[in-house]
């Protein structure tokens, strides 16, 4: 384990050993800044020692790994869990707006056709994405001197993907060229049809159906299939599971080609030493010098440095939402109004604080009014379904990335750290 720390003036130093860093505390010549991970503050003037330290990034649709490191030794890893849940959130708070104007209340006027989209505008689920990469980079300029960033991103040919023999004009003539609608094209694609019982229950009368929820999976032709109106009144009845599954998404794909530039571009701005690489050199690298697959382990390979000394730990980092302003569920608790929005504070703790239970660090992911909380792990393990808030202990303040450091293990692989 290292100790992060910065000057007097804020500027970051290399990381020292913890018995260094528990001398200057000792002396009063440093102060704690954070905790997870661990950074001091020095009290006294210092010009610093400081050597090369370049940051890999392996950028992700649902993962990201980051890697800093010297030529010596690997100073900072960690892996980043992105949120996946803004589509389902944004696709809910439609929903709601949409009822709004259909019930007994005072006429809302629908504004799509006053609003213009910014310059350079992406869909907010990727928005969100692409500013948590900037983020976990500024995270680790702030605690380290680094002098250039290495980024890996990927771009994928979705229809080469799709079908390995198009070529020239073929790109711009899709699956759907000559039909009036997708409905159409589902019907055609699927025989006319239907897809679960083939045709035994002789119901004329065909739907088009999706695999999953338009909510959330959208109207592409991969998520649609047709089932004929016997089969489709059934599945939605709950009385019939269906046989088929959704073919595979491309949703992280098409992020990737969507983030590419723009992550890159937004690091430019930001700093000056910044390169990119490609995923085939990532790949040669690793298997070169014999290391695991893992997104920590390609941002180190990424890095340049894939043979440096491995830090003996690393940081989980999960996203969550900082903060719920709903005011109307959904799907309200029985005999409670719509409006049912949790306090803020419930006995002095908030959602996603890191508490510590019976000597474990976890956090609380549900509350109760009556003193009972809900703890888990980043990974979702139950550590306590209603620990009672006397045997709680407060670490750390909850904010929109949740950190836990774990151990490595070189014979067993990972393991999370309980101290």
């Amino acid at each position: 384990m290292l100790v992060y720390v910065i000057n007097r003036h804020g500027k970051p130093l290399m990381p020292c050993k913890p018995q260094k860093a528990r001398k200057l505390l000792k002396e009063q010549k440093a102060k704690v800044v954070k905790r997870t991970p661990f950074t001091i503050q020095l009290l006294y003037g210092s010009s610093g020692y400081k050597q090369d330290v370049t940051l890999g990034v392996d950028a992700g649709s649902k993962t990201t790994g980051v890697s800093a490191t010297t030529e010596n030794k690997e100073v900072f890893s960690a892996e980043v869990a992105l949120r996946n849940d803004i589509v389902d959130l944004l696709s809910t708070r439609r929903m709601l707006r949409r009822s709004r104007r259909s019930r007994k209340t005072r006429y809302r006027q629908s504004r799509f056709l006053n609003r213009k989209k910014p310059e350079g505008w992406v869909a907010p689920s990727v928005q969100n994405k692409i500013d948590t990469h900037i983020k976990v980079v500024k995270m680790v300029h702030a605690i380290l001197p680094i002098t250039e960033v290495v980024v890996e991103v990927a771009q994928f040919d979705i229809q080469k993907i799709k079908n390995q023999n198009i070529q020239g004009e073929d790109y711009q003539q899709g699956e759907q060229l000559g039909f009036y609608n997708v409905r159409e094209y589902v019907l055609f694609r699927d025989k006319h049809t239907c897809q679960h019982c083939n045709g035994k229950s002789k119901d004329p009368i065909l739907n088009v159906h999706h695999i999953e929820s338009r909510k959330s999976g959208g109207n592409s032709p991969d998520n649609l299939i047709t089932l004929c109106e016997t089969c489709h009144r059934k599945y939605h009845a709950g009385e019939l599971k269906l046989k088929v599954k959704r073919n595979s998404s491309f949703r992280d794909a098409a992020f990737m080609g969507i983030m590419r530039w723009a992550f890159y571009n937004k690091l430019k701005e930001l700093y000056s030493n910044v390169s990119l690489t490609f995923g085939y050199i990532t790949k040669h690298a690793r298997i070169k010098d014999n290391l695991e697959k893992s997104h920590r382990i390609d941002a180190r390979c990424i890095s340049g440095n894939p043979s440096t000394k491995e830090s003996d730990c690393w940081y989980f980092f999960k996203q969550v939402r900082k903060q719920n302003r709903q005011l109307h569920k959904t799907n309200p608790k029985k005999g409670i109004r719509r409006e049912n929005k949790a306090p803020g504070y419930v006995h002095g703790y908030q959602l996603f604080d890191k508490v510590e239970y019976l000597d474990r660090e976890c956090f609380v992911f549900g509350r109760r009014s009556s003193g009972y909380f809900d703890l888990r792990t980043l990974d979702g393990e139950v550590v306590s379904r209603s620990a009672s808030v006397g045997k709680l202990k407060l670490v750390e303040r909850s904010s929109s990335l949740l950190c836990e450091r774990r151990e490595v293990s070189f014979l067993t692989g990972l393991k999370p750290c309980v101290s």
